[in-house]
């Protein structure tokens, strides 16, 4: 059942960030060929995807390979980056279907000419569709994201465009990945791992953490949905009582 039915859209997420988890796991489980895990867990995204963009859900990001993930042999890299190929242009007509827009994240530079030409193009050609952002994280850490921004701030001040003292928590936010999206309210990790490897860290800053033993590619919309519903019980305090949060909701 869809939660969209039942729940106010103020006690949806704007922001779901999913660490897609397991894929190696299920296809050694499944008895499947190397690498054929990732390629299950390519077409779990779809449905997950359908499902966002139905109930509401602002922005939808996902963790598809880490700056960490180049230590990975070889063989599994290239596949990898074949996968990211085909999912972008697999995702294009769908993003044209239902109007989403799509965008990537990451340092860039560590990746093929071909692979950022198409991840350009791709948001060039969905940058003005409003139904819902997928945004894919590839060769991403939230350590980077966060040094890559620092490192911005910095050299507006040794051009003298920036006075040290005008730093701050609100200025640095405008340079990190994702400035002007929502902060990320719901932070999933399948897998069975309890640990958010370095996805969003600044993003996620007061993010509800959920955590689920399904590998991702058994990961379904129905186990999704539930965990908005979970969500939506969960009092969200950002550092002030449980107090002060009733009596605001109770003057809205």
């Amino acid at each position: 059942m869809s939660t969209s039915a039942v729940l106010a859209p103020d006690l949806l997420p704007r922001h779901i960030a999913i660490i897609m988890d397991g894929n190696n796991r299920y296809g050694k489980a499944n008895d499947l060929g190397k690498g054929q895990g990732h390629v299950a867990g390519k077409d779990a995204l779809d449905p997950i995807v359908e499902y966002c963009v139905n109930t509401g859900i602002e922005v939808l990001t996902v963790f598809a390979f880490s700056s960490e993930n180049w230590q990975r042999p070889p063989s599994e890299v290239a596949l990898l980056m074949q996968l990211l190929t085909s999912t972008i242009h697999e995702q294009i007509p769908r993003m044209n279907e239902y109007r989403i827009r799509l965008r990537f994240i990451g340092d860039r530079s560590q990746l093929s000419n071909d692979l950022q030409a198409l991840m350009a193009d791709a948001e060039a050609k969905t940058a003005d569709f409003k139904a819902m952002t997928l945004v894919i994280a590839i060769s991403y850490g939230g350590q980077w994201d966060i040094a890559h921004a620092a490192k911005q701030l910095a050299q507006q001040v040794e051009a003298g465009q920036l006075r040290a003292d005008d730093i701050n928590k609100e200025l640095l936010g405008n340079y990190v990945q994702l400035a002007d999206a929502p902060a990320v309210d719901m932070l999933i990790r399948t897998g069975g791992e309890y640990r958010i490897s370095n996805f969003l860290l600044w993003q996620s800053a007061y993010a509800e953490l959920f955590f689920t033993q399904t590998l991702w590619p058994n990961f379904a919309a129905d186990e999704l949905a539930a965990m908005v519903k979970e969500f939506a019980q969960r009092q969200r305090r950002f550092g002030k009582t449980s107090e002060q949060i009733v009596i605001e909701q109770a003057s809205r």
